[in-house]
Parts: C-alpha cells; structure tokens; sequence
C-alpha cells in the first residue's frame, strides 16, 4: 500500500487507526450533501474501511486519508479507483474535505498527486471523475487538474457531471492529447 506526499498532506491508505478522523469528515451533512446525501454513521465508516482495505488488496489502489502535516489531523479524504467499482470502467479520482478545510487549496493539491499516482504508478490511459451538477467546488478543482467536461451521465444513483482527462493531456497540458 502506497503513501503519497505533498507539501501540506500525507496520504494514507485507509486504515482501521483513521476510524475516527474519517467519521469526523464524513459525518458532517455538509460534506456529504452531494455525495450520498446523508452523514454516515460509525459504523458506515468501519464498514468503508473493511471495503477500501479490500481493495487495496485486490487492485494496489484505493481510498486514502489525507493528514494534514503540520496538524496531523485527518481534513479529508481520496481515491483512486475503479468508476462504478467495475474494472472495465476508467479508472476514477475523487476527494471529500472537512469543512474547515474548504478553499484552501488542499483538495487540488492531493488530486494532483494521485493523478500522477493513476498515470505514472498505475498506468491509466485514461482518468475520469464524477461530481453532483451542483457541486461547483469540486468541478472547479476538476477543471484545474485539467481535466474536460464529458456530459451528464448515471453514477451514484444520481445524474453526474462527468470529466475526463487522458495521459497525454496530463504529461502535455494545454496540447490535445
């Protein structure tokens, strides 16, 4: 399992030791307003873990925790993975925030080093990412990783605002790749 770096953050595969960090995010209805809907429980929380751990296992990538460094603090999480859970779909990069952390920078950050963790480590062709049409903060940091508006399509339950980027968009940007 695989522990990324940034200026500001470490990125931890989730581990049984982040139950409480990641509740603390993903327990707050703000930050899951556009991802499920409702705040997850403890247990939902213990339960993702027991998942993500399986698919580190099985794919080498999944979810991370991002720890702030200077506070050691758990302000959000990461992933890399499969869309839909499907390895026959492009691989997908997506990323939560607790609220104080909002509009700091710190979700463009982490993207952009799983980025080149999905292109450079993993190989991916291809990266796509999915957010609630309203989430405008999360499409903000998607255009700024460079990646292109796709179109709405069905994922989650819910219809999404789909962008794509390819290798050759991320190793040349600005050039069609």
């Amino acid at each position: 399992m695989t522990i990324l770096t940034t200026q500001r953050l470490r990125l931890e595969p989730f581990n049984d030791s982040h139950l409480i960090g990641l509740n603390l995010v993903n327990r707050d209805p703000a930050v899951m307003r556009y991802i499920t809907g409702k705040p997850e429980t403890l247990e939902d929380t213990a339960a993702a873990i027991a998942r993500v751990k399986a698919r580190w296992a099985e794919w080498g990538f999944s979810w991370w925790s991002f720890i702030e460094l200077d506070s050691e603090e758990i302000i959000g999480s990461g992933c890399i993975q499969y869309l839909g859970g499907d390895t026959a779909n492009p691989l997908e990069i997506g990323w939560r925030l607790r609220q104080d952390k909002w509009r700091q920078g710190y979700a463009s950050e982490a993207a952009r080093r799983m980025a080149a963790f999905a292109f450079e480590t993993i190989g991916g062709d291809r990266l796509c990412a999915v957010c609630h049409q309203e989430n405008t903060g999360s499409a903000r940091v998607m255009q700024r990783l460079g990646m292109q508006f796709q179109g709405i399509e069905r994922w989650n339950e819910m219809d999404t605002a789909v962008y794509m980027m390819t290798r050759g968009e991320w190793e040349h940007p600005g050039q069609a790749g």
